[in-house]
């Protein structure tokens, strides 16, 4: 290999996407790969995707398997369930999680129950794609993220990403999953330019081949002192949190879910074993949901493994505001994240 071989090699190996980007990267190398992959729901098409998710697919796929739909969640997700069972791999969009209260028939006692039902002799290899989260004043029926609501029933594998790599893994992994997953995309990490910026919404993504295994938490920051268990665009907050207080010699790990169903447990234990104290950031709803699951994943085995009382960081059990004040002081910001780290330590 020439050196210009080895300078072109190590900048693909290093090239930076945005989560959107990523997605669609994969979601491109799987129908290339797979021509029973097709792709439907609102403003799929010659739009791109409200947010960007499936930029460029048309183009390169066509009408057959890009597909826009008529504003009917229940009609076109029972299209892609009906499509599943029948030997396709549809990937369905569901615009904004905050709809699902339109199609749940189809979502909870079709997709998730069919394989159920069946005594397990259909399979329903669908992906449902659905954009989630706050914190771009678009009111509350349009900025939840209800990933605890998906997770608590069953039947359906949920991931949540919070970088480019993880997106594009995790989508690669959904699509050839024989499972219906629901892929949930916060669009705070998208990278859209309309979006609040962080940081990691660009970074380094695998070429060719890339898969994140459903079901595997990643340690998204090594530390010694409290850990904050936490998922997509939290992860970012957190991660800002404990670089901060990484000054102050307060060491925090941050564990990045990716998956809530499978919940990787043990990496929720091993990490408060090292560490005694816990912190959860969700931007769920308080009661009901993720952040008392994580929290019970550690008393249920050892509650004498904690040091100190638990913090939960979470969307309060209200609607969330469209007035940009009142959202934000709901949202679990920086501020609150940090608030709850030091007290834990203290």
């Amino acid at each position: 290999m020439t050196s210009t071989d080895t300078t072109q090699a190590t900048q693909q190996a290093r090239r930076r996407l945005n989560t959107s980007k990523a997605m669609v990267e994969a979601i491109t190398q799987e129908m290339e790969r797979d021509d029973s992959i097709v792709y439907l729901g609102e403003d799929v098409g010659e739009y791109g995707g409200i947010f960007s998710s499936t930029t460029g697919l048309l183009e390169r796929f066509g009408k057959d398997r890009i597909i826009d739909t008529p504003i009917s969640e229940t009609a076109f997700i029972g299209l892609g369930i009906g499509a599943a069972t029948e030997g396709m791999r549809p990937i369905v969009e569901l615009m904004f999680a905050d709809f699902l209260g339109v199609c749940l028939d189809q979502i909870y006692n079709h997709m998730a129950k069919i394989h159920y039902f069946s005594g397990g002799n259909v399979k329903v290899p669908m992906v449902l794609t659905t954009a989630v989260g706050g914190g771009y004043s678009d009111g509350g029926q349009h900025s939840q993220t209800l990933w605890g609501t998906f997770a608590h029933l069953p039947g359906m594998k949920v991931v949540v990403p919070s970088n480019p790599a993880d997106a594009k893994g995790l989508m690669t992994s959904a699509i050839r999953d024989d499972n219906p997953v629901v892929y949930m995309f916060h669009k705070g990490i998208m990278g859209l330019p309309w979006m609040a910026k962080n940081k990691r919404s660009i970074d380094i993504v695998p070429e060719g081949e890339h898969l994140v295994p459903i079901g595997k938490a990643r340690v998204a920051r090594e530390g010694s002192d409290a850990t904050i268990v936490t998922l997509s665009l939290s992860v970012h907050h957190s991660l800002d949190v404990a670089e901060a207080l990484a000054g102050e010699g307060i060491d925090v790990e941050v564990i990045d879910l990716r998956s809530l169903v499978p919940l990787d447990r043990e990496a929720i234990l091993d990490s408060v074993r090292k560490t005694g104290r816990l912190i959860v950031v969700d931007e769920d709803y308080l009661s009901f949901g993720v952040s008392g699951e994580v929290v019970a994943t550690v008393t249920d085995v050892d509650p004498g493994l904690l040091k100190a009382p638990v913090k939960r960081v979470t969307m309060p059990d209200v609607p969330i505001p469209y007035a940009h004040d009142l959202e934000y002081a709901a949202l679990p910001t920086r501020d609150r994240i940090e608030a709850a780290v030091r007290e834990v330590v203290s």
